[in-house]
């Protein structure tokens, strides 16, 4: 089972969601989609892991009894939050004690001592301090194109930053792991798999979700899931897109 909890206040506006995840019964195969988030990643086990940017769906096998909590960061965010450049993490996992030191580790033990998955996700979101300063404007760019699903004019938004269109790029991918084409792109199709969960009509969604046609949106489902929107929702769960 698969949960979403609201973040602490405090770490709303660089904090998505906690999450938490159990499996009952063995899963193969589970989908994780491209997001354009970065997570950290508590399994037992294993420890802390931040999870970079992912530019194409990843699948796994889960045990029966599987455990693991995490915290999602809104696009961009985690490198300002983390104090990280993200490039190098994309499609990668490293272990949060390169970053944090013995610090990951304790807490590691303190989430492996936690009395439930609920527990165990206030014990890590707790953890976290948000930066001293207030999101620059790199920053409160990179949540305008979230919240825009990537349907923004990316020189526009280089202005609103007060940078230049090759020097956004660069601050995009240090912060997010991803270009701001790439980006856009990914949350486009974040927010296609999104509508897929109420609506059939893929011409439909593909026109709400900012594709110029249908099979605009069927290239970028071949490209980050290696199968047609079609394929990936008939017969199926609706899964998150994490």
């Amino acid at each position: 089972m698969y949960r979403e909890h609201y973040p602490d206040v405090r770490l709303v506006p660089w904090v998505e969601c906690v999450w938490t995840s159990h499996c009952e019964a063995p899963v193969l195969d589970y989908p994780v989609r491209p997001d354009g988030c970065l997570d950290v990643l508590y399994e037992p086990g294993r420890g802390l892991r931040v999870v970079g940017a992912m530019t194409v769906e990843q699948r796994f096998d889960l045990a029966a009894g599987a455990r693991a909590v995490g915290i999602r960061f809104h696009p961009g965010m985690a490198g300002a939050f983390l104090r990280l450049d993200a490039a190098p993490l994309t499609d990668r996992m490293i272990p949060l004690e390169d970053i944090w030191g013995g610090k990951a580790r304790e807490l590691a033990d303190r989430i492996d001592g936690a009395a439930s998955l609920d527990r165990a996700a206030r014990v890590l979101s707790g953890a976290l301090a948000p930066p001293v300063d207030t999101p620059g404007p790199v920053s409160r760019a990179l949540a305008a194109i979230a919240e825009a699903h990537g349907d923004l004019d990316l020189d526009w938004v280089a202005r609103q930053a007060g940078l230049s269109t090759r020097q956004f790029r660069r601050r995009c991918l240090e912060a997010s792991g991803l270009t701001p084409k790439h980006l856009c792109r990914v949350l486009r199709f974040r927010r296609a798999c999104g509508l897929a969960s109420s609506a059939g009509d893929w011409a439909a969604i593909a026109a709400a979700a900012g594709y110029f046609d249908q099979s605009h949106l069927i290239r970028d489902f071949r490209e980050f899931t290696g199968a047609t929107p079609m394929s990936v929702f008939s017969n199926t769960a609706i899964l998150p897109a994490e």
